[in-house]
């Protein structure tokens, strides 16, 4: 090339030089684009050796690719040079244009640096613009195509076949091939992030569909319940979509379910256990509809899914089946709390049950608000202090239904009242206080002494059998079981729904009767007696037994084991009271 004359320069020359400008456009990769420009210096533009070297991200600078001598790409390829030492060399280079040129006469300081390079020793120039093998000539690349840019790599070029320095136009064409390779290498760059970009989002989303599968499979074929709500607005809770499990469970089809949310499915009892599950996720155990009207119980888990610009999007629920789980537990505390022969409530029951009537402070030692019927427990279950009353006005003992309702079986030390901060159990799990609790309505007894002034009250009825031990050891005890049965049927049969039978041990009952006068109380223990004395057939043969009741009340301020003793107490002085002749057993 630098044969011809300047400003002359053959067609054939520009030519080629337009043709390895053209290639650079034409490889198909980052590493093909960077050995295209190497080749180009050697096949366009006269030189017999060019390298190209690329910045890496931590800004060195590596030997990309080598053109013209083999020996050269081993010695070079690959290996590093540091930042620091090619800013060194670029600095103290003449400026040719965006080229620089460091003749031999000082790049002999740049012989130990760590810049890789192949120039060799050589005879001093023998004219003025001869090449020498020392001679250094640099193109810098830079991102925007101008020294303004950031640097995208040099190439190093050596040994000219015209074995001149390059005169004008080699320079010119030079830099103009260098310009057009960083903009051919910016391309190759972009291409290929942005084809290594499309190989991740084709990976993630392989990965994707294949969690979504694995998402599917595992909701559809899970083997307990599974469903997909919507969280909030309108449609909160609304089921998307359930899997076969559940909808066995519930007796209903997946497009019924979808017709639903879990709050037209739950027990009315549950739905606040539902609302604070749903609001804060979490676990529940909560019964559920199914589609015969009967109900399930099931432990719900919800984990609400987000998104991380829209925030929480819907709930994930399972749904375990917990149906025999809950009735063994239902087993395990109705046999802790009640007698495993007469299936009554037992002696911890019945204090229970007595105590979550009872507050630590007497009647009369504080002003009292008028009492008011509540539910069961502490503001639950007993009617009137000073009667029971209907919407006609008194209602008479046995008539009282829903009136009078005291101590359901739905009691217990697992139904413990929610009695306020004051409350502490006691050594039964009984609950003390020390003072009424708000809303709490006081037992009061009636007069015990004096004449029944038609206060009602609570009762304790105290059982004891007469003649039992004869019956016992006599017939052995599968007689005396029998019999006990069976006085127990007789109890239970003769109380009012909300009046409670307990067996306190061996042959004693108790009996839980809410208000009641003492008339009544006294007319309730003669009707019991009287049932319990017809005679007990037992394998053939009939055996009797009579009964002495002892009639106690419950009053605040007492103890369960207080009303209790003093009930024993007047069961046994009418026990002595009445003639032996009275008695019949056997």
């Amino acid at each position: 090339m630098e044969t011809e004359s300047e400003p002359y320069v053959r067609l054939a020359t520009l030519r080629g030089l337009h043709q390895v400008v053209a290639d650079l456009n034409t490889a198909r990769s980052l590493a093909d684009t960077l050995q295209t420009v190497a080749d180009g210096i050697v096949t366009g533009l006269g030189y017999e050796l060019s390298a190209v070297n690329l910045v890496r991200p931590d800004g060195d600078l590596v030997v990309a690719a080598v053109a013209g001598s083999a020996g050269a790409e081993a010695l070079m390829a690959g290996r590093v040079g540091s930042r620091v030492s090619w800013e060194r060399r670029l600095a103290m280079a003449d400026q040719w244009g965006s080229l620089r040129f460091i003749p031999y006469t000082e790049g002999w300081v740049l012989d130990n640096d760590d810049v890789p390079q192949w120039h060799t020793a050589g005879p001093a120039p023998r004219f003025p613009d001869e090449w020498h093998p020392m001679d250094r000539l640099f193109a810098p690349m830079y991102t925007a195509g101008t020294a303004g840019g950031e640097l995208l790599g040099v190439i190093s070029v050596d040994k000219p076949r015209n074995g001149r320095r390059p005169g004008a136009w080699g320079r010119e064409a030079l830099q103009m091939y260098a310009f057009q390779a960083a903009i051919a290498i910016s391309n190759a760059r972009l291409r290929a992030n942005m084809q290594r970009a499309l190989v991740r989002l084709e990976r993630e989303q392989q990965a994707l569909r294949a969690s979504e599968e694995s998402f599917r499979q595992a909701f559809e074929y899970a083997p307990s319940g599974m469903a997909i709500a919507e969280m909030g607005g309108d449609q909160h809770g609304r089921l998307h979509r359930t899997n076969d499990a559940l909808c066995r469970l519930l007796g209903r089809s997946a497009s019924q379910m979808r017709r639903y949310s879990f709050s037209d499915l739950v027990h009315p009892e549950d739905i606040g256990t539902l609302l604070r599950t749903s609001a804060e996720g979490g676990r529940a155990e909560l019964r559920l509809a199914r589609r015969d009207g009967t109900y399930v119980w099931v432990s719900l888990r919800n984990s609400v899914v987000a998104d991380a610009a829209d925030g929480p999007r819907f709930l994930l629920t399972h749904v375990e089946d917990i149906e025999e789980r809950k009735r063994h537990e239902l087993q395990l505390a109705h046999r802790a709390s009640h007698d495993s022969l007469t299936g009554l409530p037992n002696s911890a029951e019945l204090r229970a049950r007595l105590s979550s009537r009872l507050c630590g402070r007497a009647p009369g030692s504080e002003p009292h608000a008028a009492a008011v019927a509540a539910p069961y427990g502490c503001l639950d279950g007993f009617a009137e202090v000073e009667g029971v009353e209907g919407p006609a006005g008194p209602v008479p003992y046995g008539q009282e239904g829903s009136y009078a309702h005291g101590f359901g079986s739905e009691g217990g030390p697992d139904h413990a009242p929610d009695c306020g901060p004051d409350y502490a159990p006691d050594e039964f799990g009984c609950g003390t206080h020390d003072h009424a609790y708000p809303g709490h309505v006081h037992a009061i007894a009636p007069p015990e002494d004096g004449p029944d002034d038609g206060t009602k009250g609570l009762a304790v009825l105290f059982c004891d059998l007469d003649g039992f031990k004869a019956i016992n050891d006599r017939f052995g005890h599968h007689t005396g079981d029998a019999v006990l049965i069976e006085v127990a049927r007789r109890l239970s049969n003769g109380v009012r729904e909300g009046d409670t039978v307990a067996r306190l041990g061996g042959d004693e009952f108790v009996v839980l009767a809410d208000g009641l006068t003492q008339a009544d109380a006294e007319d309730l223990a003669v009707r019991l007696r009287s049932a319990i004395l017809p005679p007990i057939r037992v394998d053939g043969r009939a055996v009797r037994v009579g009964a002495s009741f002892g009639i106690g009340w419950a009053g605040c301020g007492m103890s369960a084991d207080e009303v209790l003793h003093s009930a024993d107490q007047r069961m046994y002085v009418e026990k002595r009271s009445r003639a032996k002749a009275g008695r019949r057993a056997g």
